[in-house]
Protein backbone atom coordinates (compact mmCIF):
# COMPACT_ATOMS: atom_id res chain seq x y z
CA UNK A 1 0.00 0.00 0.00
CA UNK A 2 1.05 3.25 -0.69
CA UNK A 3 0.62 5.99 2.47
CA UNK A 4 0.52 9.65 3.41
CA UNK A 5 2.73 9.86 6.47
CA UNK A 6 1.58 12.81 8.95
CA UNK A 7 4.28 13.40 11.66
CA UNK A 8 4.05 15.01 14.91
CA UNK A 9 5.61 15.21 18.13
CA UNK A 10 4.32 15.58 21.98
CA UNK A 11 7.05 17.86 22.22
CA UNK A 12 5.46 20.61 20.47
CA UNK A 13 1.90 22.34 21.30
CA UNK A 14 1.61 23.51 17.57
CA UNK A 15 2.27 20.00 16.37
CA UNK A 16 0.07 17.93 18.85
CA UNK A 17 -2.79 20.47 19.07
CA UNK A 18 -3.45 19.83 15.32
CA UNK A 19 -2.51 15.99 15.36
CA UNK A 20 -5.55 15.55 18.78
CA UNK A 21 -7.92 17.98 16.63
CA UNK A 22 -7.76 15.60 13.02
CA UNK A 23 -7.66 12.01 16.05
CA UNK A 24 -10.92 13.42 16.93
CA UNK A 25 -12.28 13.48 13.69
CA UNK A 26 -13.98 9.69 12.47
CA UNK A 27 -12.50 6.40 11.60
CA UNK A 28 -8.59 6.42 12.72
CA UNK A 29 -7.30 3.53 14.65
CA UNK A 30 -4.38 2.17 16.07
CA UNK A 31 -1.61 1.73 13.70
CA UNK A 32 2.11 0.11 14.28
CA UNK A 33 5.11 1.72 16.21
CA UNK A 34 8.37 1.99 14.78
CA UNK A 35 9.98 2.19 18.42
CA UNK A 36 9.78 3.10 21.85
CA UNK A 37 7.84 6.29 22.12
CA UNK A 38 6.49 6.59 18.54
CA UNK A 39 3.10 5.50 17.89
CA UNK A 40 0.74 5.81 15.05
CA UNK A 41 -2.84 5.85 13.91
CA UNK A 42 -4.55 5.09 10.28
CA UNK A 43 -7.36 6.30 8.33
CA UNK A 44 -7.55 5.00 5.08
CA UNK A 45 -4.37 5.55 3.02
CA UNK A 46 -3.05 8.11 5.95
CA UNK A 47 -1.03 7.52 8.64
CA UNK A 48 -0.45 9.73 11.91
CA UNK A 49 3.03 9.19 13.33
CA UNK A 50 3.27 11.26 16.84
CA UNK A 51 7.23 10.86 18.62
CA UNK A 52 8.38 12.68 21.29
CA UNK A 53 11.30 14.04 19.94
CA UNK A 54 12.43 17.55 18.20
CA UNK A 55 10.18 17.88 14.90
CA UNK A 56 13.68 18.17 13.00
CA UNK A 57 15.83 15.85 15.23
CA UNK A 58 14.10 12.18 13.83
CA UNK A 59 15.82 11.62 9.63
CA UNK A 60 14.68 9.25 7.61
CA UNK A 61 11.13 8.67 8.84
CA UNK A 62 9.80 7.91 5.41
CA UNK A 63 12.26 5.00 4.94
CA UNK A 64 12.13 3.81 8.32
CA UNK A 65 8.37 3.29 8.21
CA UNK A 66 8.66 1.52 4.64
CA UNK A 67 11.19 -0.64 6.04
CA UNK A 68 8.81 -1.73 9.59
CA UNK A 69 5.67 -1.96 8.00
CA UNK A 70 6.09 -2.61 4.10
CA UNK A 71 4.43 0.64 3.20
CA UNK A 72 5.71 2.77 0.69
CA UNK A 73 5.33 6.40 1.70
CA UNK A 74 4.03 8.47 -1.01
CA UNK A 75 4.77 11.73 1.16
CA UNK A 76 5.20 13.66 4.29
CA UNK A 77 3.39 16.41 6.19
CA UNK A 78 5.04 17.33 9.10
CA UNK A 79 2.73 19.43 12.22
CA UNK A 80 5.27 22.08 13.81
CA UNK A 81 5.34 26.03 15.83
CA UNK A 82 6.68 28.69 14.17
CA UNK A 83 8.41 31.36 15.19
CA UNK A 84 9.30 34.85 14.38
CA UNK A 85 10.60 37.93 15.57
CA UNK A 86 7.71 40.20 14.76
CA UNK A 87 5.45 37.46 17.27
CA UNK A 88 2.19 37.80 15.04
CA UNK A 89 -0.05 35.47 14.35
CA UNK A 90 0.23 32.85 11.45
CA UNK A 91 -0.43 29.91 9.70
CA UNK A 92 2.82 29.08 7.19
CA UNK A 93 3.34 26.16 4.59
CA UNK A 94 6.96 25.26 3.04
CA UNK A 95 9.44 23.11 1.27
CA UNK A 96 12.16 22.16 3.66
CA UNK A 97 16.20 21.60 2.92
CA UNK A 98 19.56 23.40 3.92
CA UNK A 99 20.72 23.01 -0.04
CA UNK A 100 23.08 26.00 0.59
CA UNK A 101 25.10 24.58 3.43
CA UNK A 102 28.86 23.35 2.79
CA UNK A 103 29.85 19.89 3.76
CA UNK A 104 31.50 21.21 6.89
CA UNK A 105 28.46 23.20 8.10
CA UNK A 106 26.48 22.19 10.91
CA UNK A 107 22.56 22.60 9.89
CA UNK A 108 21.03 24.69 12.81
CA UNK A 109 17.82 23.20 12.14
CA UNK A 110 18.43 20.01 11.17
CA UNK A 111 18.73 18.48 7.56
CA UNK A 112 21.62 17.42 5.41
CA UNK A 113 24.29 20.19 4.29
CA UNK A 114 23.93 20.78 0.58
CA UNK A 115 20.20 18.15 0.59
CA UNK A 116 16.66 19.71 -0.35
CA UNK A 117 13.99 16.92 -0.03
CA UNK A 118 11.07 17.28 -3.05
CA UNK A 119 8.98 19.36 -2.37
CA UNK A 120 5.24 18.15 -2.29
CA UNK A 121 2.93 19.64 -4.99
CA UNK A 122 0.57 19.71 -2.04
CA UNK A 123 2.25 23.23 -0.76
CA UNK A 124 0.36 25.72 -3.49
CA UNK A 125 -3.25 24.04 -3.18
CA UNK A 126 -2.70 23.90 0.21
CA UNK A 127 -1.72 27.38 1.29
CA UNK A 128 -4.72 28.33 -1.24
CA UNK A 129 -6.95 26.16 0.79
CA UNK A 130 -5.82 27.17 4.04
CA UNK A 131 -6.49 30.86 3.42
CA UNK A 132 -9.60 29.58 2.50
CA UNK A 133 -10.31 27.85 5.82
CA UNK A 134 -8.84 30.48 8.12
CA UNK A 135 -11.45 33.21 6.18
CA UNK A 136 -14.22 30.84 6.94
CA UNK A 137 -13.18 29.76 10.00
CA UNK A 138 -12.77 33.78 11.11
CA UNK A 139 -9.09 33.91 12.11
CA UNK A 140 -8.28 36.21 9.04
CA UNK A 141 -7.03 38.36 9.37
CA UNK A 142 -5.76 38.12 13.01
CA UNK A 143 -3.79 34.97 11.79
CA UNK A 144 -1.14 35.49 8.42
CA UNK A 145 -2.24 32.63 6.33
CA UNK A 146 1.83 32.56 3.96
CA UNK A 147 4.28 30.59 3.22
CA UNK A 148 7.97 30.40 3.83
CA UNK A 149 11.39 29.58 2.26
CA UNK A 150 12.77 26.35 2.21
CA UNK A 151 14.49 25.78 5.28
CA UNK A 152 15.25 23.17 8.00
CA UNK A 153 15.01 19.50 8.39
CA UNK A 154 14.62 16.79 9.30
CA UNK A 155 15.58 14.31 6.25
CA UNK A 156 13.55 13.08 3.76
CA UNK A 157 13.65 11.37 0.35
CA UNK A 158 9.93 11.79 -0.44
CA UNK A 159 7.99 14.99 -1.37
CA UNK A 160 6.96 16.43 1.80
CA UNK A 161 5.74 19.85 2.98
CA UNK A 162 5.66 21.85 6.58
CA UNK A 163 2.78 23.07 8.09
CA UNK A 164 3.06 25.22 10.78
CA UNK A 165 1.11 27.69 13.92
CA UNK A 166 3.15 30.54 14.86
CA UNK A 167 4.64 32.52 16.18
CA UNK A 168 4.51 32.57 20.05
CA UNK A 169 3.00 29.59 22.69
CA UNK A 170 0.08 31.88 23.39
CA UNK A 171 -0.76 31.09 19.44
CA UNK A 172 0.77 27.12 19.40
CA UNK A 173 -1.54 26.32 22.00
CA UNK A 174 -5.02 27.73 19.87
CA UNK A 175 -7.50 25.49 19.83
CA UNK A 176 -8.98 27.50 16.68
CA UNK A 177 -5.61 27.47 15.03
CA UNK A 178 -5.28 23.73 15.51
CA UNK A 179 -8.73 22.85 14.33
CA UNK A 180 -8.05 24.97 11.08
CA UNK A 181 -5.10 22.45 10.56
CA UNK A 182 -6.80 19.92 10.95
CA UNK A 183 -9.70 20.78 8.88
CA UNK A 184 -6.70 21.52 5.99
CA UNK A 185 -5.36 18.04 6.63
CA UNK A 186 -9.01 16.17 6.65
CA UNK A 187 -9.89 17.88 3.30
CA UNK A 188 -6.82 18.31 1.69
CA UNK A 189 -6.38 14.65 1.83
CA UNK A 190 -9.69 13.63 1.40
CA UNK A 191 -10.27 11.76 4.56
CA UNK A 192 -13.71 13.20 4.36
CA UNK A 193 -14.37 11.20 1.17
CA UNK A 194 -13.53 14.02 -1.34
CA UNK A 195 -10.30 13.29 -3.61
CA UNK A 196 -7.86 15.73 -2.02
CA UNK A 197 -6.31 18.64 -2.81
CA UNK A 198 -3.01 18.83 -4.88
CA UNK A 199 -2.62 15.69 -6.04
CA UNK A 200 0.01 16.23 -8.89
CA UNK A 201 -0.85 14.08 -11.70
CA UNK A 202 0.93 16.09 -14.93
CA UNK A 203 -1.30 15.88 -17.56
CA UNK A 204 -4.16 18.58 -16.45
CA UNK A 205 -2.62 21.20 -18.69
CA UNK A 206 -1.88 23.13 -15.66
CA UNK A 207 1.56 21.70 -15.29
CA UNK A 208 4.13 24.82 -14.89
CA UNK A 209 5.86 24.88 -11.10
CA UNK A 210 7.58 27.84 -10.04
CA UNK A 211 11.24 27.43 -8.79
CA UNK A 212 11.11 30.52 -6.20
CA UNK A 213 14.78 32.80 -6.26
CA UNK A 214 15.49 35.81 -4.40
CA UNK A 215 13.47 37.43 -2.33
CA UNK A 216 12.26 37.62 1.90
CA UNK A 217 11.51 34.85 3.96
CA UNK A 218 8.42 35.10 3.79
CA UNK A 219 8.23 35.04 -0.46
CA UNK A 220 6.03 38.08 -1.20
CA UNK A 221 6.34 38.34 -4.60
CA UNK A 222 6.47 34.68 -5.69
CA UNK A 223 3.39 34.82 -3.23
CA UNK A 224 1.37 37.19 -5.76
CA UNK A 225 2.09 34.43 -8.50
CA UNK A 226 1.17 31.93 -6.29
CA UNK A 227 -2.43 32.74 -4.48
CA UNK A 228 -3.63 32.47 -7.73
CA UNK A 229 -5.74 28.94 -8.99
CA UNK A 230 -3.56 26.77 -10.92
CA UNK A 231 -0.02 27.22 -9.71
CA UNK A 232 2.19 24.64 -8.32
CA UNK A 233 5.11 25.35 -6.07
CA UNK A 234 8.86 23.84 -5.71
CA UNK A 235 10.80 24.76 -4.03
CA UNK A 236 11.91 29.10 -2.73
CA UNK A 237 15.31 30.56 -2.21
CA UNK A 238 14.98 33.37 -0.52
CA UNK A 239 17.97 35.57 -0.22
CA UNK A 240 19.87 34.01 2.86
CA UNK A 241 19.91 30.03 0.92
CA UNK A 242 22.08 32.35 -2.19
CA UNK A 243 25.13 33.15 -0.77
CA UNK A 244 27.07 35.42 -3.44
CA UNK A 245 30.38 36.24 -2.25
CA UNK A 246 30.49 39.76 -3.95
CA UNK A 247 33.43 40.45 -6.11
CA UNK A 248 35.76 43.21 -7.34
CA UNK A 249 33.70 45.41 -9.70
CA UNK A 250 34.97 47.69 -12.44
CA UNK A 251 32.39 50.14 -14.20
CA UNK A 252 29.60 47.86 -12.39
CA UNK A 253 30.49 44.65 -13.30
CA UNK A 254 32.67 41.58 -11.85
CA UNK A 255 36.11 41.29 -12.43
CA UNK A 256 36.07 38.34 -11.20
CA UNK A 257 35.15 35.22 -13.49
CA UNK A 258 33.56 33.33 -10.56
CA UNK A 259 31.12 34.68 -8.21
CA UNK A 260 32.02 32.37 -5.31
CA UNK A 261 29.60 30.95 -2.90
CA UNK A 262 27.24 28.40 -2.36
CA UNK A 263 24.35 29.84 -4.50
CA UNK A 264 25.02 28.03 -7.79
CA UNK A 265 25.02 24.69 -5.88
CA UNK A 266 21.90 25.89 -4.09
CA UNK A 267 20.08 26.26 -7.30
CA UNK A 268 21.32 23.05 -8.87
CA UNK A 269 19.73 20.92 -5.75
CA UNK A 270 16.52 23.00 -5.49
CA UNK A 271 15.66 22.90 -9.02
CA UNK A 272 16.54 18.94 -9.40
CA UNK A 273 14.37 18.03 -6.22
CA UNK A 274 11.42 19.74 -7.69
CA UNK A 275 12.31 18.43 -10.85
CA UNK A 276 11.70 14.94 -9.09
CA UNK A 277 8.44 16.02 -6.68
CA UNK A 278 6.98 16.63 -10.51
CA UNK A 279 7.29 14.23 -13.27
CA UNK A 280 6.20 15.59 -16.67
CA UNK A 281 5.83 19.26 -15.08
CA UNK A 282 7.96 22.52 -16.17
CA UNK A 283 9.66 24.10 -13.99
CA UNK A 284 9.96 27.78 -14.40
CA UNK A 285 12.52 29.24 -12.03
CA UNK A 286 10.65 33.26 -11.27
CA UNK A 287 13.26 35.83 -9.77
CA UNK A 288 12.23 38.04 -6.85
CA UNK A 289 14.38 40.95 -9.57
CA UNK A 290 13.95 43.91 -6.64
CA UNK A 291 15.65 41.70 -3.99
CA UNK A 292 18.98 41.73 -6.17
CA UNK A 293 21.74 43.80 -6.95
CA UNK A 294 22.46 44.23 -10.93
CA UNK A 295 25.85 41.58 -10.85
CA UNK A 296 23.75 39.14 -8.42
CA UNK A 297 20.54 38.92 -11.16
CA UNK A 298 23.20 38.66 -14.21
CA UNK A 299 24.92 36.18 -12.49
CA UNK A 300 21.91 34.18 -11.17
CA UNK A 301 20.04 34.81 -14.95
CA UNK A 302 23.21 33.57 -16.95
CA UNK A 303 23.21 30.09 -14.65
CA UNK A 304 19.72 28.83 -14.93
CA UNK A 305 20.58 29.51 -18.89
CA UNK A 306 23.87 27.21 -18.35
CA UNK A 307 21.29 24.77 -16.46
CA UNK A 308 18.59 24.96 -19.35
CA UNK A 309 16.31 26.36 -16.48
CA UNK A 310 13.52 28.41 -18.07
CA UNK A 311 13.28 31.52 -16.13
CA UNK A 312 9.27 32.97 -16.55
CA UNK A 313 7.37 36.39 -15.69
CA UNK A 314 4.29 36.03 -13.83
CA UNK A 315 2.04 35.42 -17.03
CA UNK A 316 4.20 32.45 -17.88
CA UNK A 317 2.64 30.40 -14.95
CA UNK A 318 -1.03 30.78 -16.57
Amino acid sequence: MVVTLVVATTADPASVGPASALLAMPAWSPGPSLAEGMESFSNGEVRLLKHESSIVAEDDLDSRWEAATGEEVAEVIFLSRHTAVSSRPALTVHPIGVPHLREDETPPAGGRPGWAAPPSPRIGPWLRLLRKIAGEQGLMPEFEVTLEATHHGPVTNTPTMFVEIGSTEEYWKRQDAAQAIALLLWEGLGLGGGGGVGNWHGNNGRDKVLLGIGGGHYVPRHMDIILKDGVWVGHLLSGYSLPMEDPNLVNGKPTEKEIRGTWKQAIKVSYEATKSAFPGGEVIAHLDHKSFKSWQKNAITSFLHEQKIKVGKPDDFF
